[in-house]
């Protein structure tokens, strides 16, 4: 069953910071088997939407997103980003 990395960048404290990320993270999860499906701001927003930078990944599992996280990889994009956002990250299985 497919999963989807949902991430939510809340607020951005250190643009340097969530570059070098950015840098890193994107090929750590292709190497994972992600693949990027959206990215970026909101075209619109409903209710209690926020107009906040968002990034879907599909994963084949929510094993291998986990995997894909846990990852050197991807552990070392985390250290590059130290503090450099304030995000809502969340791993959902797909139905």
């Amino acid at each position: 069953m497919s999963a989807y990395w949902i991430n939510v960048f809340k607020e951005i404290v250190d643009e340097r910071k969530v570059a070098a990320y950015v840098e890193l993270a994107g090929p750590a999860l292709r190497a994972g088997g992600g693949r990027f499906l959206a990215r970026g701001l909101p075209a619109h927003t409903f209710e209690a939407g926020e107009a906040t930078r968002t990034v879907l990944i599909e994963f084949e599992s929510v094993e291998a997103a986990l995997a894909a996280h846990d990852s050197a990889a991807y552990q070392e994009a985390l250290a590059a980003l130290d503090g450099g956002a304030i995000r809502d990250l969340r791993i959902v299985a797909g139905a």
